[in-house]
């Protein structure tokens, strides 16, 4: 069985940060991740609302992510 702190820190590893970098990482994504589906449970009922703002979160979040993988690659993916 693994150490608890493995837990923690092995995936955070392997795209080169360590826990709180990746916390941090993670949570950026996170509210804007959240932002978008408020947007498109909203546009879901109003369809004359946010007809674009989901996908243009996602593009913008995707991009980042690719360019940070970029930066720093992963190792045993």
């Amino acid at each position: 069985m693994k150490p608890l702190h493995r837990f923690f820190t092995e995936h955070p590893a392997t795209v080169g940060e360590n826990y709180l970098q990746h916390l941090g990482s993670a949570l950026s994504f996170a509210g804007p991740l959240l932002l978008a589906g408020a947007c498109v449970f909203l546009h879901a009922l109003l369809p004359f609302l946010f007809p674009r703002t989901a996908s243009r979160i996602v593009i913008r979040l995707h991009a980042r992510m690719v360019t940070n993988r970029a930066r720093s690659p992963a190792v045993g993916r």
